[in-house]
């Protein structure tokens, strides 16, 4: 066994010279690239989904256009008013500099909550029975994403001394520019942990629909979707680093705090899915 892992892969996989005409100072970052192939994924999925439902799989890249714009307007939106209100409200024009870095996952979620609401009354879909099915896609989706984070050196977890803890570089943008790696102590590789849990919901989420009865209850899939994700993410929290200087001294911070109603949420889909008869959830 290891007795800590140094991490050094550079979150940009490729870049272009910037005196190469048209594309010039182009960066491939890794966590643009999980991004990317993440949501690949997800509509393969959703496409999969469609064809087994009768339903016309072109209508996915209509759903992936408002998930992808719903995913970015929601994690930056949440990054900005649920970590640091009284700056970005001071500074309205700093909302749209994502290129500093600032996502929420809890943003991105009720993002894509609310671009399914807008593309379900569009195509005149259910709304939960659309959320059931789109849980299976966004597993995949957001442990890919987390990799991204593994990449980047970020929202890792306190020390450890665990046989596969993880040496990560602190002074990242520095490292970019040239200078020499200073490493954090071996600690939790939480990004790992989020994706492989998020691995498993999908797994979970994906059996339910395709060997249980589960799809023809409204609700259920997407309810266990939010208890595996966010329930996993309350615990994960507790071994992570703060991402902010005012959750120092929280008893909860604020990623467990959103994950709260979420978690609950998921509790109540899946008690009011099972209370209804079958037939009552069969139609879309």
């Amino acid at each position: 066994m290891l007795a800590e892992i140094t991490w050094g892969a550079k979150p940009i996989l490729f870049s272009v010279p910037e005196d190469i005409p048209i594309v010039g100072g182009f960066s491939l970052r890794w966590y643009a690239l999980m991004f990317i192939v993440g949501f690949a994924i997800g509509v393969k999925i959703m496409e999969w989904i469609y064809k087994r439902e009768g339903l016309d799989p072109e209508r996915v890249y209509y759903l992936f256009i408002a998930c992808f714009v719903g995913t970015l307007v929601g994690a930056r939106l949440g990054h900005c008013l649920f970590y640091d209100p009284e700056y970005y409200l001071a500074n309205p024009l700093e909302i749209f500099k994502t290129w500093k870095g600032g996502l929420a996952s809890h943003g991105g979620t009720i993002g894509v909550i609310a671009a399914v609401m807008y593309y379900a009354s569009k195509d005149k879909l259910n709304k939960l029975w659309l959320l059931d099915r789109l849980s299976i896609a966004v597993a995949p989706v957001a442990a890919l994403i987390r990799m991204g984070n593994l990449f980047n050196h970020e929202i890792y977890g306190h020390e450890t001394s665990l046989p596969w803890a993880t040496r990560f570089v602190q002074n990242i943008h520095a490292w970019e520019r040239g200078a020499e790696p200073i490493y954090c102590n071996p600690s939790h590789p939480t990004q790992i942990y989020e994706a492989l849990s998020y691995l498993l919901v999908f797994v979970v989420c994906y059996s339910l629909y395709k060997f249980t009865e589960a799809g023809k209850r409204k609700g259920v899939i997407f309810g266990a979707f939010l208890i595996g994700i966010f329930g996993t993410r309350f615990f994960i929290e507790f071994l992570k680093n703060v991402q902010e200087a005012f959750e120092e001294d929280m008893v909860l911070n604020m990623g467990q705090i959103l994950s709260i109603p979420l978690f609950l949420w998921g509790f109540y889909l899946i008690g009011n899915g099972l209370r209804k008869r079958k037939n009552e959830n069969s139609k879309i």
